[in-house]
């Protein structure tokens, strides 16, 4: 037989087939590596996907999920301001700790390399943190840069220790080198449209970086386009047109749109950008498609984009390539969303839900394949594991979901299924408060207001309870913590209650930071023994 029939009887579905792939291995006909990429892109594992474990210890919205590189430990961060370390096989807490940031954690990632005991976190107070584990479990976070606003989104750039990205409200892009005392201040985001550059600066809620290209990273916010950004642009002290991206990406006829934004972007391994845009669909760009530095386009926007990048390409090239796939069936109105892929090879696309549903396309063809009930409200984060077919999402409730393929059936799409988004638009100024949403969904809001003293840190006791209307800490940044990444907090009775095997709380005032957040860091230090079992988890969560 034929190599090209052998490997058509390996295909099930235009997929490969497990069973085939099983045999093949044993007699040698595919390397170990490609049987585990094969196995875990298989269709099959993504259609027997349910939950595996519910992690419960966090007391309010759990905004961020991060696996190690290893992929055995997963880290999460909250609106309770706390950073939970799990052995999610086993479902138990590894490390709880107190982030030290003063509001809603937003984002929570292991620098690699590190032997998972440096963490770097941003949050809705604006701060930039770092946290390092240290010899018994103690924990050491201390200050590292500020944003003028929410600080969303970070990204690492990939096999490196020291450095990674913020994006935050103020439309400020960071460069930070843990060896280094200040960041480095790349740019800030402003209108492309001539009639709109003065206005204030873009807000931004995603940042990534390309895993084949670490020099090229991507942003995305309040206004259409994607921009693709090359770090080998910026020289020395000055920007040297830095502040102008090298590529721009949008759908045609979301050009010139001002009521969209994008909530969530993400690159495959094969270079592609997926962008979300809120009320609207996810699509699909790959590097050809860019719009070029300059996007205004200077014929009708309901004429096909030619692509202006700075690669040469022939008409023919451009007319293929021009058309984004889009998918499409989930909601992206409420909430800051992000979005993903799945896969070893970036084979599926996944994202959360307004519905609390998850949804899983094939990247190839747009087809909507998988709805999972994951939450009783919004999923706002799915993140895949490194290495094998499982997942974790989080989102407004207060636990985490890890699924993994172990259903004994296969999953059929529900026939009820709405294959549209919601028509209900929120105003982009009221984008990140949904303070009648928390009204209708939790029947209070929760308000916490954030102590502005000029100059001055404040300790936390661990151990006491932080019911009390103002934070314990002074950020210098008057935020209000209803405005969470998710937009949604818990209620009064759940902020920050510190756990009773939780042992003490000191903190280290090295310099103060003032108003302005500069020139001060702050180092607390978290002691916590032993790994907290499921039994830990409060009666009130």
């Amino acid at each position: 037989m034929s190599e090209k029939a052998r490997r058509g009887r390996s295909n099930f579905n235009g997929l490969h087939h497990p069973v085939v792939d099983f045999w093949r291995r044993e007699v040698g006909g595919i390397s170990s590596r490609n049987f585990s990429n094969r196995f875990s892109a298989s269709e099959n594992l993504v259609l027997r996907l349910e939950i595996y474990k519910k992690l419960e210890k966090h007391k309010g919205c759990v905004n961020t999920v991060s696996f190690n590189a290893e992929g055995d430990v997963l880290i999460s961060g909250s609106d309770d301001r706390r950073v939970v370390l799990w052995d999610w096989q086993l479902g138990n807490v590894k490390l709880s700790f107190h982030s030290g940031h003063a509001n809603n954690v937003f984002q929570a990632k292991f620098m690699p390399f590190s032997d998972d005991r440096t963490i770097v976190t941003c949050a809705a107070d604006g701060m930039v943190r770092r946290a390092s584990i240290l010899e018994g479990d103690k924990v050491e976070t201390s200050f590292l840069g500020l944003h003028q606003g929410r600080a969303h989104k970070l990204c690492i750039e990939p096999g490196n220790p020291h450095i990674f990205y913020t994006c935050g409200e103020d439309g400020l892009v960071q460069r930070f080198d843990l060896r280094t005392e200040a960041p480095t201040e790349l740019f800030t985001c402003r209108s492309v449209d001539p009639r709109r550059r003065n206005m204030d600066a873009i807000q931004l809620n995603a940042i990534a970086i390309d895993p084949r290209n670490s020099n090229l990273f991507a942003v995305g916010g309040m206004e259409e386009y994607a921009r693709l950004y090359d770090i080998r642009r910026f020289q020395g002290e000055g920007l040297n047109g830095f502040t102008r991206a090298a590529d721009h990406f949008c759908p045609p006829h979301l050009i010139g749109n001002e009521d969209v934004g994008i909530t969530g972007l993400a690159f495959s391994e094969q270079s592609e950008l997926l962008v979300s845009y809120n009320d609207e669909f996810i699509y699909l760009f790959t590097p050809g498609m860019g719009l070029g530095s300059n996007p205004i386009p200077s014929s009708p926007i309901s004429k096909s984009p030619v692509s202006k990048s700075e690669s040469s390409s022939s008409p023919k090239d451009e007319n293929e390539h021009s058309v984004s796939l889009v998918y499409k069936g989930h909601k992206n109105c409420e909430t800051v969303k992000g979005v993903n892929f799945f896969g070893p090879r970036s084979e599926y696309v996944v994202s959360g839900s307004d519905c609390g549903r998850i949804f899983i396309w094939r990247k190839k063809g747009g087809e909507l394949i998988r709805v999972m009930e994951a939450d009783r409200h919004v999923v706002n984060c799915i993140e895949p594991h490194p290495h094998i077919p499982v997942l974790a999402s989080s989102g407004i409730e207060s636990d985490i979901k890890v699924w993994t393929s172990k259903a004994a059936e296969r999953a059929t799409l529900p026939e009820n299924i709405e294959l549209l988004p919601s028509r209900f638009r929120i105003p982009w100024l009221s984008f990140l408060s949904f303070h009648d949403y928390d009204d209708e969904l939790f029947g209070n809001g929760m308000d916490i207001g954030i102590d502005g003293n000029e100059g001055e840190d404040e300790s936390i006791d661990d151990d006491a309870e932080d019911n009390d209307d103002d934070s314990d800490y002074s950020s210098g940044v008057d935020l209000d913590d209803n405005d969470s990444d998710d937009d949604m907090d818990s209620d009064d009775d759940d902020v920050d209650d510190m756990d009773s095997d939780d042992e003490c709380f000191i903190e280290i005032d090295n310099n103060n930071m003032d108003n302005n957040g500069d020139g001060g860091s702050e180092t607390n230090v978290d002691s916590i023994s032993g790994s907290h079992q499921d039994d830990d988890v409060d009666d009130d969560d």
